[in-house]
């Protein structure tokens, strides 16, 4: 048997360590790996933050050329020539009301209604003195034609000295008493008459009636309200609602006393209201009110619309600008326009940059004429959101940040 070999049990130490040695260059790659990367992304990311273009931005709007013929522009309100508040001459309590806001009345058309017994009463109490005055004059009609009887047999008796001169004289002066009873009766009448007819009056005050025809604006009492001539009472309503006539619908404009020279009567007009934006209205100055405003230094123009649209109503913000001509009918087109700091040159040719979430694109454009502030152009629609004053180092899809105007 062979003796036993110790050598083979030796373990070998200097390999392991060779392997931890390993290990650790290798943690240590890593980590300058991972710096490096970081390091490299940052260095992108500033690269990159350092190319990205702060824009202003501003929209592609829709225009009408006739801002290309303004003279002048001024602000106002729609109002109605005819307008009126609508109330009683008689005090009473409001008992109907056949009308609400927005109603469309005619002339003499029955609105309201007061309560009216008392009148009513007056009016039959005045009927009944009617007919007992014409009672009395047939009364008095029949004393007188029996007293003229008995003045035709008186003379005829006086004649035959039937009779003596003093009962003829009674007979005389009875006949001459019962015709000026007549003409008293006859004034009698007149007078009944006429104490109907008041009565009658104050019957037709309680019924309220449209004064034209128009359109209800306003309700300012309710039934069960007091209506007074002049709301003096506490708690009383002295218009019962507030109407005008559409069809005089028209603009008030104030414009400055510098530039009245400006103004001429039957000028040609276009009227934007702030609650119809999309649409433009033709008109013509109709008048000017001769009186100055001292504190605004401003005198009332009148504008009549040439065409009412029935969206158009009263107290509606306008805008009017008065116009150097008549617009032809291509004239009253909108148009694309852009404000004129949005158009550069690229390569020869006009162009504005679209904005495109966080980049741009490059658009080719055709300027046209100028409307006011803004040129009117060709190939971008209208609220396409585009760069205001693009910079040279701007191009096709460079990255961008908005900033506040």
């Amino acid at each position: 048997m062979d003796p036993l070999d110790l050598s083979k049990l030796r373990i070998e130490r200097q390999p392991a360590a060779l392997n931890v040695k390993r290990k650790r260059w290798t943690r240590k790659l890593i980590y300058a790996l991972v710096i490096g990367a970081i390091a490299l992304a940052a260095f992108l990311f500033y690269r990159k933050a350092q190319s990205v273009i702060a824009v202003e931005a501003t929209n592609v709007v829709s225009a009408y050329p006739s801002q290309g013929f303004t003279a002048l522009n001024a602000t106002g309100y729609v109002v109605a020539q005819r307008k009126a508040a609508v109330a009683s001459k008689a005090t009473g309590r409001l008992e109907w009301l056949g009308v609400a806001e927005g109603s469309v009345v005619k002339a003499n058309e029955v609105i309201a209604r007061l309560e009216s017994n008392d009148v009513q009463a007056s009016q039959e109490q005045a009927a009944a003195g009617v007919n007992v005055a014409r009672a009395n004059l047939e009364q008095g009609m029949a004393e007188w034609r029996d007293a003229n009887a008995a003045l035709k047999r008186s003379r005829e008796l006086v004649e035959k000295k039937y009779i003596s001169a003093s009962s003829h004289d009674t007979a005389v002066a009875r006949a001459e008493k019962a015709k000026a009873s007549i003409a008293s009766l006859k004034a009698s009448i007149v007078a009944a008459e006429a104490n109907l007819n008041v009565a009658k009056v104050g019957v037709d005050q309680t019924v309220i009636r449209a004064p034209f025809d128009g359109v209800v604006l306003t309700k300012s009492a309710n039934i069960g309200d007091i209506v007074t001539p002049f709301s003096s009472a506490i708690d009383s309503k002295g218009a019962v609602l507030t109407m005008a006539d559409m069809s005089t619908l028209e603009v008030e404009a104030d414009v400055a006393e510098s530039s009245l020279a400006k103004i001429r009567v039957g000028m040609p007009c276009e009227i934007q209201l702030d609650a119809i934006p999309d649409a433009r209205f033709a008109g013509s100055v109709d008048r000017t009110v001769p009186t100055v405003d001292r504190a605004k230094a401003t005198l009332l123009v009148k504008v009549r619309f040439a065409q009412l649209d029935p969206r158009i109503l009263p107290d509606m913000s306008a805008k009017v600008a008065f116009l150097e001509k008549e617009l032809s009918a291509d004239e009253k087109k909108p148009v694309t326009a852009v404000n004129p700091s949005a158009i550069v040159m690229r390569d020869g040719q006009s162009v504005v940059f679209v904005i495109k979430g966080d980049t741009v694109e490059q658009q080719a454009i055709q300027r046209g004429q100028t409307l006011g502030d803004l040129v009117a152009i060709t190939g971008v629609p209208a609220q396409t959101n585009v760069v205001l004053k693009p910079t040279e180092a701007m191009k096709n899809a460079s990255p961008i940040k908005r900033t506040a105007k």
